[in-house]
């Protein structure tokens, strides 16, 4: 007898939510239940090194709508993301983080508005509950400086909560960036969005994973694999920098010429770190990008599974 036809993927990324795992779960079930539609829960442990994978395993044993991917270390969060995508089967496809900010009792709001024929349904939020001042307004400030230059239209206020139809997961199947940035990727895709707003709740326990470093590489992909800005402002600071040259150089030979032959170390010295400090942060922004290019002309995969109690469908 042929497997029923799959309804919803829920994709959720895990790293060290052994506290969640469990409370999560039911919530999720108790969510899709009045739903009346064949799902499936896939978990992907990304590199955990508590007993996720462990109550995952049993999870997966006690009931068999709930899958899971081992990886073989921690790829990051984006990439497990990912390969939940890759292995998804559903018409449509909830992806969401495993620690309780994400709210399961909000999918069958984004289902009704994927089914009035949108591509596309973004969880917005209102508040965003247990997060520091700071944390929130960083978050605040980069969306909105990304939003202001990139081409495409990223939404504010937005994570990776969201519902995607299947077809949004074909064409983001074909995208093979190696530094991925998942919801640029979805905004430069297109198709029909809409958004549901809600208020994200704190984390039902446990610390956060996402520290200062991960959200400063996160938001590095998102600048460098969306916008030329870096490779422009850098432009502009050489031709700043050829004018302040030049200009040195008419002031260099009017001393010369003129008698006031009397020049101290001090502006010499300032004038070669500044011309030096210019041009090592143009390399480095030129080696950014080429680091990229590089990584992905590798053409290595973006993580591998250990083990999984699904076949994957698209090899990464």
């Amino acid at each position: 007898m042929a497997a029923p036809k799959i309804d919803l993927s829920v994709i959720i990324p895990i790293y060290n939510e052994e506290m969640n795992l469990v409370p999560m779960n039911n919530r999720i079930i108790t969510a899709l239940m009045p739903l009346q539609l064949h799902y499936e829960i896939i978990y992907v442990n990304d590199g955990s090194k508590d007993n996720s994978l462990p109550i995952i395993m049993g999870l997966s044993e006690e009931n068999a709508s709930v899958k899971y991917i081992d990886f073989s270390r921690n790829f990051g969060h984006q990439i497990a993301i990912s390969a939940g995508l890759e292995h998804a089967v559903g018409e449509r496809i909830v992806i969401m983080d495993g620690d309780g900010q994400d709210p399961p009792e909000l999918i069958p709001a984004l289902l009704i508005k994927s089914k009035e024929g949108f591509e596309v349904v973004y969880a917005k939020r209102k508040k965003r509950k247990g997060e520091s001042f700071l944390k929130k307004l960083t978050a605040k400030l980069f969306y909105r400086f990304l939003a202001n230059i990139t081409q495409i239209e990223i939404p504010l206020d937005t994570g990776d909560f969201r519902l995607i139809h299947r077809k949004v997961q074909k064409v983001l199947l074909n995208m093979p960036e190696q530094h991925k940035y998942l919801r640029g990727q979805i905004a430069w895709i297109g198709f029909n969005s809409t958004f549901v707003e809600y208020d994200r709740e704190e984390r039902m326990g446990g610390n956060t994973k996402f520290t200062y470093s991960k959200m400063m590489r996160f938001a590095t992909d998102g600048i460098s694999g969306f916008s030329n800005w870096p490779l422009k402002v850098a432009t502009m600071l050489g031709f700043a920098v050829s004018g302040i040259a030049f200009m040195l150089i008419i002031y260099s030979l009017y001393q010369k010429f003129f008698g006031f032959t009397e020049v101290g170390w001090t502006s010499l010295h300032i004038s070669v770190l500044f011309l030096g400090g210019v041009q090592l942060l143009g390399i480095g922004i030129l080696g950014e990008y080429l680091g990229r290019v590089s990584e992905n002309v590798k053409n290595r995969p973006t993580y591998i599974v250990k083990n999984s109690t699904i076949k994957i469908l698209n090899e990464s």
